[in-house]
Order: structure tokens, then sequence, then C-alpha cells
């Protein structure tokens, strides 16, 4: 992916940002990964201290695309480890916002991904297999669907509702 800076997104984007197609989150993510910038179309998850679905999704080839996973904003275990960081890998997803903790940083910092997350935590997760998979979320004081764009860099996260110009 050519390097995509969200500011000047926002900065010639004016009209879509006024009418709601381009939407930032707010400014609670931590950066974890090789991948300081990337996009790609959204798959969303809904899961709550439980990373089955999460797996089972990252299994799937990404093709580019970006998991959203909204974990409730708990603080009290982690959704996504080392492991499934190689996995996103290794499937080609471009990378992985969590709303919600990560373990295994060291890990997940050697994975080619993107990823952000509000914090890291040793626990694991429960695996019971209870979420949804394509709903629309609320991260970040953003509602965000299933087949969105989302782009990130250092400056932060963006969320379009359709794919931007590079």
């Amino acid at each position: 992916m050519a390097a995509f800076a969200t500011a000047e997104a926002c900065d010639s984007n004016a009209e879509l940002i006024s009418n709601g197609d381009l939407r930032a989150l707010h400014p609670i993510f931590k950066i974890y990964g090789q991948r300081r910038c990337f996009s790609g179309p959204i798959v969303t998850l809904k899961v709550f201290e439980d990373n089955v679905l999460v797996r089972n999704q990252l299994e799937t080839k990404g093709e580019g695309g970006v998991l959203v996973i909204d974990g409730g904003g708990s603080m009290r275990c982690a959704l996504v480890g080392g492991n499934l960081g190689q996995l996103a890998q290794n499937n080609g997803w471009s990378g992985i916002v969590v709303n919600g903790c990560v373990r295994d940083v060291d890990e997940i910092n050697d994975c080619d991904v993107g990823v952000r997350a509000l914090g890291s935590n040793p626990l694991k997760s429960t695996k019971k297999g209870h979420g949804e998979k394509n709903v629309p979320v609320h991260i970040g004081g953003t509602l965000i669907r299933d087949g969105e764009w989302l782009y990130a860099d250092s400056d932060g996260i963006l969320i379009s509702k359709t794919e931007l110009s590079v």
C-alpha cells in the first residue's frame, strides 16, 4: 500500500467530513505491529472477553481487509495475541483494530500487520464462541459498518463509507 496520510485525507475531503461519510475515531488507541500505516475494507466483530470469533475470522483470507473488533472496551483480558497477529499476517489482513486489549506485544510488533488497541493485558480471553459478525459497531465515538473502509497511520484512524483515492 502506498503511504496514506490521514491528516491530508481530512484536509482534502472537507465535504465528506461535513456530511458524515468520512469520520475520525477518538484518539484512544495505542499502535502495535510493524505496519504504522494500513487501510482496507472493514469486517466487523462484536465480542466480549471471548476471542473464538476473532480467531475464526483471522483464519480466513483477509485480502487486505481490516478486522474491527468491538470488545466492549474491556481492559480485563486480551482479544488478540501474538498467534493471532501471525495468523493475520499469514492470511493477508492489512490490520486489526481492537476496542479492547492485546497481549504478546513483542510478538505482535514482529508481525507485518497494523494493530491498534486500547492497551495490553497478559490475561487470555474465554473461548465460548459468543459474539456477532458483520454487524454495526460503535467504537471511538464512531459508528462503523461492515464493508466501509478504514485508514490508519500515526495520526489516527479514519472511517470512510467508500474507498478514498490515495
